[in-house]
């Protein structure tokens, strides 16, 4: 049970960062891996319901931090 709670907390933040990173849109990244997290768990294989919030706040991490990653320096502005 432990091993599933570390494991929905960093599956989805690494699955984010690599869609983003083969896409080049943390918006694209982020919507896949939902989509893929949403049929998972409309198939059923999630039995508890707290997997689901520790889902819920990898992808949202996840999402940060693909937005930070692919955001352009401004050196411009000095």
């Amino acid at each position: 049970m432990l091993t599933k709670a570390i494991l929905a907390l960093i599956f989805l933040f690494v699955l984010v960062v690599l869609f983003t990173r083969v896409t080049y849109s943390y918006i694209v990244g982020t919507l896949l891996t939902a989509a893929l997290i949403i049929a998972s768990y409309l198939k059923g294989y999630t039995q508890f319901d707290y997997i689901v919030g520790l889902d819920a706040v990898s992808l949202v991490a996840g999402a940060m931090y693909a937005r930070k990653m692919t955001r352009k320096p401004n050196h411009l502005n000095k």
